[in-house]
C-alpha cells in the first residue's frame, strides 16, 4: 500500500484528538456524579436545585489538568459530548415570529378592507406555500386590487425616510421584508439572552435560516409553563432612573447590621456555605423573570449584550463620571456582606457564582424591608472578567415611581440604528415619536448627572450619564462601544418599537425517567448490536473477521470522538445512526475479503490476492459510500432535531468507516501477511458456502415484478382501508403525551374516558413500549398554537384520565406540532426524498456512463419505498400500530442509501466484466455478475439486519417505527438489488448505446514504421 507513512501519522493524530476529547466527557461526568452526590439526601431523593448550586460553583474552577494545562468546569462543558433531550430530559420548543402584527403595525393600523383582506388571504396561502408571508401577502393584494398601490397605506410618519407616495409596490414589499427580518433577529436576541439567563446548562438556540423560525432546546426543564411564558412575552424594553451609590449605600450598611446579628445566631446557614467544591452553598432559589434579581448565566454573553459603559450623546449625554466607592462594603460587621458583594469601578456586583446566593438574600422580606420601597435592584446583562478569569456582574439600583411604571418606555420609540460619531466611533441613533419625545425631555431633563438604564426583561443593558436636558425626539448614544455591540444596542432600542409577537409552533417535552429509559435502550442495542456483528465476522471470516472487529472498534471510536470535537450532542436516533453504521461499516471488509477470497480461489499468492482485493474493492466501496452519503447530507440540510442528529452520526460513520476499512484494516492484514500463514479469511463453515451458486435470476425478472406489484397494491389497498396512513403527529399536526398508569388498562377505555374531554375531536391512544404506557395524540385544538390553548388540551386530558386517579396516571412527556409546521415538514419530508432520486440518478449515470443503470437503480429504489409504506398498514394489521413520522422519513432516506449501495456493487461487477470481456453482451454477464456478488449481497445484509432486528427489539419504542422500517428495507433492498434494479437495466437494452459509444471511438492511427536502408 503507498503512502503507509501518512495513514499511520493520520490515525495516530486522530486517535490522539479524539482520546483528548473524549477526555473532557469523562471529567464533566465525574464532577456531575459528585454534584448529585452531593445533592442526595439519606432517602436517595435528588435536589435539583442543591445540584445546579454545586455545578454553578465550580464553574470558573480549574477540574482538569492535562499536561500541565488547567481546565475549568465551563471549559471541560464547552468540549464535552452531550446528551440531547430524548436522552436527559427537557424541553425541544421551535417558535416562529408571526410577520402579520408587524405589516399591520407598519400600515399604522390600517383599516383598508383590501389591505385587510389581502392578509387573511395570505394566511390561507401560507399553509400550503413555502413562501414567505411577505411575499404571499403581496401577491394576494395584487389579486384583490390589480392597480392598488401598497405606497398609500404604508407611508406614513412610521415609516419616513423608507417608503414614500412615489414608492413601488415591490419597493414597499422590500422595506417591509427587511422589518420583517429585522424584527426576527431582535426577536431572536432577546430570547437568546433570556435564556442565557434562565439556569439551564448547555441551552440551543438557532435561528432556521429561509423561515421566521427560531429553534430552542432547554435541557433539564421541569416547569414547562413558566418556559412558555417566558419565551412569547413581549419585549418590555424600560429607561429607568439610577440611584447612585451613596444614596443606597447607608442602607446596605443596615443590611450588615443585620446580617452580622443574624450570622452571630446561626441563622444564615443557607447563605453562609462557602462556594467551593467540598463545602457548597443550599439550595438556590427558584429564579424568578419579573420583579426579582434574575440567576446569571454562567457563561460570557459579549456578543448578545452590551457593556453597561458610559454613553455620550451628541446633544446631552456625557462620558461616566467615576462613582464613590461604597463604603459599606468595606464594614468587616458582616463576613456575608463580604463575601457576596464586590466594589466594582462603577459601583457594586457580585461574583456570576453568587448571584443564586444574592437573589435568595434579597427575596427575604426582612431584607426588603430594609430598602425603600421605591428602589429595586437589577442585574446588568454583561459579566466584567477580572484578570483571573472570575466574572462580576454590576448591581443597579433602579428609582421606581409611585405606579412603579418606567418613565419612558419601548412603545415610544420609533426607530434606533448603529451608526458612528464625528470621531469615526460607533453610536447609536434613537428616533422617538412624539409623544416619547416630551417624556425623554423631562426624563434627561430631571436627571443631569445621573444615570439612566436602558432595561430590557428587567436586565441593564446599558446606563449612560446624562449631560444636559435632551430636547426633541432625537438623540445618538455613543461611548465605548464596538460595532456588534451598537448594533445589538440598536436591535434591544428596536425590541419595543414594533411588536413581532411569538407563537410556539412544534414543541416537544421529554421527562427525566423516559430520557433514563432511553439511555438503558441505547446502551444496551449498542453492545447487543456490536457483540452480535463482531461473532458473526469472527465465526465467517477467521482471523480477518477478527482485524474486521477491531477496525470497527477504531470506527466507533473516531465516530464518538469526532462528535465531542464537533461538540454535538448525542441522541438516540444518532445511536441509531452508530448503530447502524456497524452494520454497514462491515459492507466494507465483506467487499474486501470476498474480492481476496476469489484471488486466493484464482491461484494468487496470499500477498497478491491481499492486493488485488483490496484495489478491485475500491472503487465500488467508494460508488457504495458516495450514493449513501447522498442521502446522509439531504437528511441533514433538509431534517430537523433528531433526525439531524441521526444524519450527522451517519455522515461521519460513512467517512470513519471507509478510512478505517479501505486504509487502516489494510495496514493490520499487510502487516499479519508477511508470513502468509498467519493469515486467513475463511472458516470451516464459510469455506465452501455460496460455492458454485448458479441461479437464473434473470429468467425470474417478471415473476418478481409481479410478486411486488402485488404486494404494494394490496398494502396500499389496505391503507386505504384503514382510512388513510397512520401519520405521526409531525405530519398531521395536534398534541401528543405519553402517560403512565400503575396498572394496564385497554387502550379503548383511556381512549372512550377522554373522548368526552377532547370534545369528540380525533384522538388516537396505543401503548407505548409497556402494558401499562401509553401514547395519546389528539386533534383537539390542533389549529390553535397558543399556550392557552395548550393549557386547555392539558387540562381536558388530566381531567379526563381522573377517572384512573388510584392509578396514578403520570405524563411522561408531551409535543406539539402546529398546523403550519406540520405542512412544511410533510413538503420538505417529500423534497428531501425527491432530491435523494434525483442526485442519486445523476451520479450513478456519470459513473457508469449510461442513464440506463441510474433508471434501473431508481427503479429498485421506488420500489423499496413502496414496500416499506405497504408493510406499515400490514404491520398495523397485526396489532403492530406504527407511525409514519420524521424519523420514518429517515428511514426512507437510510433505505435508499443502503439499496443502491447494494446495486452499485452488482453495476460495478457488471462494468468490471463488460470491461474485462468486451464482446460479450449485456445480458450474458447479468447472471454470472449476479451470482459471483451474491455472497457479498448476503452477509452484508445479515450484518444490517442483525444490528436493525437489535434496535426493534432493544431500541425502544421510539425507534420501533424506525428499526421496522428498516427491517422491511433491508430484505427488499436486497431482493430488489437482484430482481429488480439490474434487470430492469436489462430492459433498456444498454447493448444497442455500448455499441454507438464504441462506434464513435475513432481509433488512433499507428504510424508506419521507418526502415533504414
Amino acid at each position: 500500500m503507498r503512502n503507509k507513512p501518512f495513514i499511520i501519522t493520520l490515525t495516530v493524530i486522530v486517535a490522539i484528538l479524539c482520546a483528548y476529547y473524549l477526555s473532557f466527557t469523562l471529567v464533566s461526568r465525574g464532577v456531575q456524579q459528585k454534584a448529585e452526590a452531593y445533592a442526595t439526601d439519606s432517602k436517595g431523593n435528588v435536589n435539583m436545585n442543591k445540584k445546579q448550586t454545586y455545578l454553578d460553583s465550580v464553574w470558573k474552577m480549574p477540574v482538569f489538568n492535562f499536561l500541565g494545562a488547567e481546565y475549568t468546569y465551563q471549559d471541560v462543558r464547552k468540549s464535552e459530548l452531550g446528551l440531547g433531550l430524548d436522552l436527559k430530559g427537557g424541553m425541544h420548543v421551535t417558535m416562529e415570529v408571526s410577520p402579520i402584527e408587524i405589516i399591520k403595525v407598519m400600515s399604522g393600523n390600517s383599516k383598508d378592507p383590501n389591505f385587510l383582506k389581502a392578509i387573511e388571504q395570505a394566511k390561507e396561502l401560507q399553509k400550503n406555500s413555502q413562501e414567505s408571508f411577505v411575499s404571499l401577502f403581496g401577491k394576494a393584494y395584487r389579486d384583490i386590487e390589480p392597480q392598488g398601490q401598497l405606497s398609500r397605506i404604508f407611508s406614513n410618519t412610521a415609516n419616513k425616510g423608507k417608503i414614500s407616495y412615489q414608492s413601488t409596490n415591490d419597493q414597499v414589499l422590500a422595506v417591509i421584508n427587511t422589518e420583517v427580518e429585522n424584527a426576527i433577529d431582535r426577536s431572536f436576541n432577546v430570547l437568546r439572552t433570556r435564556i442565557d439567563k434562565f439556569g439551564v446548562n448547555e441551552p440551543k438556540i438557532q435561528r432556521l435560516k429561509g423561515t421566521g423560525r427560531i429553534q430552542i432546546e432547554l435541557p433539564g426543564v421541569d416547569n414547562p409553563n413558566r418556559v412558555r411564558k417566558l419565551l412569547q412575552g413581549q419585549a418590555k424594553l424600560e429607561f429607568w432612573e439610577v440611584w447612585k451609590p451613596e444614596e443606597f449605600s447607608p442602607f446596605f450598611g443596615q443590611m450588615g447590621d443585620y446580617l452580622a446579628k443574624q450570622e452571630k445566631a446561626g441563622n444564615l446557614k443557607d447563605l453562609t456555605a462557602p462556594a467551593k467544591e467540598d463545602a457548597l452553598a443550599g439550595a438556590a432559589a427558584t429564579d424568578t423573570t419579573t420583579d426579582a434579581l434574575a440567576e446569571a448565566a454562567a457563561q460570557d454573553t459579549t456578543k448578545d449584550a452590551l457593556a453597561q459603559s458610559a454613553a455620550k450623546d451628541t446633544n446631552a449625554l456625557a462620558k461616566t463620571e467615576e462613582k464613590p466607592k461604597t463604603d459599606s462594603l468595606n464594614d468587616q460587621q458582616s463576613s456575608l456582606l463580604a463575601k457576596l458583594f464586590t466594589q466594582l469601578p462603577g459601583g457594586i456586583g457580585s461574583n456570576v457564582r453568587d448571584t443564586a446566593r444574592v437573589n435568595a438574600l434579597f427575596r427575604k422580606a426582612e431584607i426588603r424591608s430594609i430598602f425603600p420601597s421605591n428602589m429595586q435592584f437589577l442585574w446588568g446583562v454583561k459579566p466584567i472578567v477580572a484578570q483571573d478569569g472570575q466574572e462580576f456582574l454590576e448591581l443597579y439600583a433602579i428609582k421606581k415611581g409611585r405606579d412603579a411604571k418606567a418613565p419612558v418606555s419601548g412603545e415610544f420609540i420609533s426607530d434606533a440604528r448603529q451608526d458612528f460619531d464625528q470621531q469615526g466611533r460607533p453610536e447609536v441613533n434613537m428616533q422617538m415619536n412624539a409623544a416619547g419625545g416630551k417624556r425623554w425631555q423631562r426624563l434627561t431633563g430631571e436627571n443631569i448627572g445621573r444615570q439612566v438604564a436602558i432595561v430590557l426583561d428587567d436586565y441593564v443593558y446599558s446606563a449612560p450619564v446624562v449631560q444636559s436636558e435632551i430636547a426633541g425626539a432625537s438623540s445618538s448614544i455613543s461611548g465605548n462601544f464596538t460595532i456588534e455591540e451598537a448594533q445589538d444596542l440598536a436591535n434591544i432600542l428596536k425590541a419595543g418599537k414594533m411588536p413581532a409577537p411569538t407563537r410556539i409552533v412544534e414543541e416537544a417535552i421529554v421527562g427525566p425517567s423516559l430520557g433514563q429509559e432511553a439511555i438503558n435502550q441505547g446502551l444496551i442495542s449498542s453492545v447487543a448490536a456490536i457483540v452480535v456483528v463482531m461473532l458473526f465476522m469472527v465465526m465467517y471470516y477467521a482471523k480477518g473477521g477478527l482485524i474486521a472487529n477491531l477496525a470497527l472498534i477504531i470506527n466507533v471510536f473516531f465516530i464518538v470522538g469526532v462528535l465531542a470535537q464537533l461538540n454535538a450532542s448525542l441522541t438516540l436516533p444518532g445511536i441509531a445512526g452508530i448503530i447502524l453504521t456497524i452494520g454497514m461499516a462491515v459492507d466494507a471488509n465483506v467487499l474486501i475479503f470476498e474480492r481476496i477470497r476469489e484471488e486466493l480461489a484464482n491461484g494468487l499468492s496470499m500477498k497478491d490476492a491481499i492486493h488485488k482485493g483490496y484495489d478491485k474493492a475500491f472503487s465500488s466501496i467508494f460508488d457504495a459510500n458516495v450514493t449513501t452519503l447522498l442521502a446522509g447530507i439531504i437528511l441533514f440540510y433538509f431534517g430537523s432535531g433528531p433526525v439531524k442528529g441521526f444524519a450527522t452520526t451517519l455522515m461521519l460513520g460513512l467517512a470513519t468507516s471507509f478510512f478505517t476499512a479501505v486504509f487502516v484494516s489494510r495496514l493490520i492484514v499487510e502487516w499479519m501477511a508477511k508470513d502468509g500463514s498467519k493469515m486467513s479469511f475463511s472458516t470451516p463453515l464459510s469455506k465452501n458456502l455460496f460455492k458454485n451458486f448458479n441461479f437464473d435470476v434473470i429468467s425470474h425478472r417478471k415473476k418478481a415484478y409481479v410478486f411486488s406489484t402485488v404486494v404494494i397494491l394490496f398494502g396500499f389497498g389496505l391503507m386505504v382501508f384503514q382510512g388513510g396512513p397512520n401519520l405521526g403527529v409531525d405530519f398531521t399536526g395536534g398534541r401528543s403525551y405519553i402517560v403512565n398508569l400503575d396498572q394496564d388498562i385497554p387502550a379503548d377505555d383511556v381512549k372512550e374516558a377522554l373522548t368526552e374531554d377532547f370534545k369528540e375531536a380525533g384522538t388516537e391512544v396505543k401503548t407505548f413500549g409497556a402494558s401499562n404506557r401509553y401514547k395519546i395524540i389528539t386533534s383537539y385544538l390542533a389549529d390553535d398554537e397558543s399556550s392557552q390553548a395548550d393549557q386547555t388540551v392539558e387540562t381536558a386530558l388530566k381531567h379526563g384520565l381522573n377517572k384512573y386517579s388510584n392509578l396514578n396516571p403520570t405524563i411522561l412527556s408531551s409535543s406539539k406540532v402546529g398546523a403550519t409546521m406540520a405542512d412544511d415538514i410533510q413538503k420538505t419530508a417529500l423534497l428531501a426524498v425527491i432530491l435523494a432520486f434525483i442526485g442519486i440518478f445523476v451520479y450513478v449515470a456519470i459513473r457508469f456512463q449510461d442513464w440506463s443503470y441510474a433508471l434501473g437503480g431508481i427503479v429498485a429504489l421506488i420500489h423499496d419505498s413502496l414496500m416499506v409504506i405497504a408493510f406499515f398498514p400490514i404491520a398495523r394489521l397485526f396489532g403492530l400500530n406504527l407511525e409514519m413520522d420524521q424519523v420514518f422519513v429517515a428511514s426512507i432516506l437510510t433505505i435508499i442509501g443502503f439499496s443502491i449501495n447494494d446495486t452499485v456493487v452488482i453495476y460495478d461487477r457488471i462494468r468490471e466484466y463488460l470491461t474485462d470481456n468486451p464482446k460479450l453482451k449485456f445480458r450474458d454477464i447479468v447472471n454470472p455478475a449476479l451470482n459471483d456478488t451474491f455472497s457479498r449481497t448476503i452477509i452484508t445484509s445479515l450484518t444490517v439486519f442483525f444490528v436493525v432486528i437489535i434496535l426493534f427489539i432493544f431500541g425502544g419504542e421510539t425507534l420501533r417505527g424506525f428499526s421496522y422500517a428498516m427491517i422491511v428495507g433491508v430484505l427488499f433492498g436486497s431482493y430488489s438489488s437482484l430482481f429488480i434494479a439490474t434487470p430492469i437495466t436489462l430492459e433498456t437494452d444498454p447493448d444497442k448505446r455500448r455499441d454507438k459509444r464504441n462506434a464513435a471511438i475513432v481509433p488512433t492511427p499507428v504510424p508506419a514504421q521507418q526502415k533504414v536502408r
